[in-house]
């Protein structure tokens, strides 16, 4: 009994691990029914060649360079900022003079973490301050991640972040390491998707290419996982907290402060 509690708590922590890293095979093949599973994110080669194998809008695209995929060395504010087909969802002024990008994985219970623990306490203090602008892009990591994130994006702009927090709150209700899509319209509809809304969503393949840019594009700046954050520009990867948050944007807002002050 031991043995098998322990070989039962490992497992649920390397499925943990796998949600939150982005070195994992990834995404869904969106055209997998509810209640079918794939076991690889790439199929082989020999399927590769089939005509009516469905395009994976969140595979691992090869760069076609020797190397594997191209990262920016030190990408400047201008890379970081660039935007795809998709509008930049966001959270706070504009204007504020610190922006914080995060980029997140439905499926990752590090995400869930920081969303529960410091999260409010940065939006009530910095970004309803007009202090940061918050950024959140998608960069799902597995098969039941990718499936959830187009339901979210294809939600209405106005509970894109609402529908975040509930795919976060409810993980356990609806991860799994198959592709159900089932389990992920009980949470879309909470924010009042129809099920008609939810399934021609995966028929939007305009979304699904914009989405899929999101993530090559992280990768290409040098995010390996979630969550990873960009604040004002700086790479960070690990889970910030509020501590940690501070220590790097309370500097910046009280240069800018004493710069305001001499003008």
């Amino acid at each position: 009994m031991v043995r098998a509690r322990s070989a039962l708590l490992a497992f649920a922590a390397t499925l943990a691990l796998a949600a939150c890293s982005g070195n994992t095979s990834s995404l869904p093949n969106l055209a997998t029914s509810e209640g079918g599973s794939s076991s690889s994110a790439f199929p082989g080669a020999a399927e590769a060649k089939r005509a009516d194998t469905p395009f994976n809008p969140f595979g691992d695209i090869p760069d076609g360079t020797s190397g594997g995929r191209q990262v920016i060395e030190n990408p400047t504010n201008a890379d970081i900022m660039a935007t795809g087909t998709l509008p930049e969802m966001s959270l706070g002024s504009p204007d504020a003079p610190v922006t914080i990008i995060k980029y997140a994985s439905l499926t990752c219970p590090h995400c869930r973490v920081f969303h529960r623990d410091v999260f409010p306490e940065l939006k009530r203090t910095y970004i309803d301050t007009g202090k940061v602008r918050f950024i959140l892009r998608e960069f799902p990591i597995g098969l039941q991640s990718g499936t959830a994130t187009v339901a979210w994006r294809c939600a209405p702009a106005d509970k894109y972040f609402e529908l975040y927090g509930k795919f976060l709150e409810q993980q356990t209700r609806w991860v799994s390491q198959e592709v159900r899509r089932d389990p992920i319209f009980e949470v879309a509809k909470q924010v009042g998707m129809t099920r008609q809304q939810f399934d021609a969503c995966y028929e939007n393949q305009a979304m699904i290419d914009g989405l899929k840019w999101v993530k090559d594009r992280g990768r290409q700046l040098g995010i390996i996982g979630t969550p990873n954050f960009f604040v004002a520009g700086k790479l960070v990867k690990e889970t910030l907290t509020m501590s940690g948050i501070r220590e790097r944007i309370d500097p910046l807002l009280s240069g800018q402060r004493s710069a305001a002050a001499q003008q």
